[in-house]
């Protein structure tokens, strides 16, 4: 009787909106949206062979125990398809899965509910779990190792805290930033699988795979000028799609040929590379108004007219990745790559060995 009048309280004002749950598995004959391209089983997901038969392996030996398996951490840079693992575990599983992500888990009760409501083999997903607030992290950390919750009941000298015993679950946490986990909560995952970017011929198997779940004919060629202009990362890729798509429906294409990707990405600005408009921005500003760097992140932010974390964020990783920005300690500096592909020539002795650049 403690016990359910504890869930009652713990339930009462709880963020609802913090939590879905969806069904692991598709529904029959409903339409293909364009955000239902996301595959279903583990032999469906296109790309990341190691980490599939890590998974594959971890999952089997769960089902043949009989019991749900530990839990997972994912790890790895945004759009590689870290939900859409998380989704395919559940189905896998051939369990319900709940949503939740760390920002939407603002009090630890939030967190207390949700876990209290979960069944015997159920799959909680926690995206950004790195942002959980402090005191849900230690409540999840007792809560994964011991699978119970201790409810405070009251307020004062009265309060007494009641232990909950939940069934066994399994928690798939989704990080883009591993190395801000709290140690005692990384090591309570059993599984850490790293995702990398993805490689120019297995985005093309990607594209042609979401090409055909959205009817769209790609002649030879057309996926392989999508997966260079997609970062490396399937969301990229996905969302060009649907860019070509879009060009191809306004100009009545029945198919889509190399040169009417080229046409359409060149309207969206994005040129062979992958690069967008502020990424050629960020360049430009170094190259010409700085002969080539070094130059502070808050000069080049004010040039380009973005916020510095705006530079620091969402173009510098890629742009240093593909070698066309160097980061050194006085600044940020233009490699022979970035001149070159802004058809530029630099001087070469900018480029001396005994330099940094």
């Amino acid at each position: 009787m403690e016990n359910t009048d504890a869930l009652e309280q713990l339930n009462t004002g709880a963020n609802e909106e913090s939590l879905r749950m969806v069904s692991a598995s598709p529904v029959g004959n409903e339409p293909v949206s364009d955000e239902e391209l996301r595959p279903h089983v583990l032999d469906g997901f296109i790309g990341q062979p190691r980490l599939k038969a890590q998974l594959q392996l971890f999952l089997d030996a769960a089902r043949k125990r009989d019991v749900p398996p530990d839990h997972i951490l994912l790890a790895g840079p945004p759009g590689l398809g870290k939900t859409t693992l998380a989704m395919i575990v559940a189905n896998e599983l051939g369990v319900p899965i709940r949503i939740t992500s760390g920002p939407a888990i603002q009090h630890a009760g939030d967190l207390a509910s949700i876990l209290s409501s979960l069944d015997a083999g159920e799959v909680l997903f926690i995206d950004e779990i790195h942002r959980l607030p402090r005191a849900a992290e230690e409540l999840l950390y007792i809560a994964m190792e011991d699978f119970r919750v201790d409810v405070m009941v009251g307020k004062g000298p009265g309060a007494s805290s009641i232990p909950l015993t939940l069934p066994r679950f399994t928690v798939v946490g989704a990080t883009t930033r591993e190395g801000m986990l709290p140690s005692p909560l990384r090591a309570r995952f059993g599984f850490t699988a790293h995702l990398d970017f993805y490689p120019h011929e297995e985005l093309e198997k990607l594209i042609e795979r979401s090409a055909a779940v959205l009817g769209i004919q790609l002649e030879d060629g057309a996926a392989r000028q999508l997966a260079m202009r997609s970062r490396g990362t399937p969301r990229i890729a996905n969302r060009l799609l649907r860019r070509v798509r879009d060009w191809a429906i306004v100009h009545d294409l029945e198919s889509v040929r190399p040169h009417d990707v080229k046409e359409a990405l060149a309207l969206y600005q994005i040129d062979t590379e992958g690069l967008d408009r502020l990424d050629i921005a960020v360049l430009k500003a170094i190259v010409t108004n700085f002969n080539g760097g070094p130059v502070g992140l808050n000069n080049l932010a004010a040039m380009v007219g973005e916020e510095s974390e705006t530079v620091e964020t969402v173009c510098e990783p890629y742009l240093v990745r593909e070698g066309f920005l160097i980061r050194t300690p006085k600044g940020r500096v233009a490699t022979r790559k970035a001149w070159k592909h802004l058809g530029l020539t630099p001087d070469d002795s900018r480029f001396d060995v005994n330099k940094t650049a």
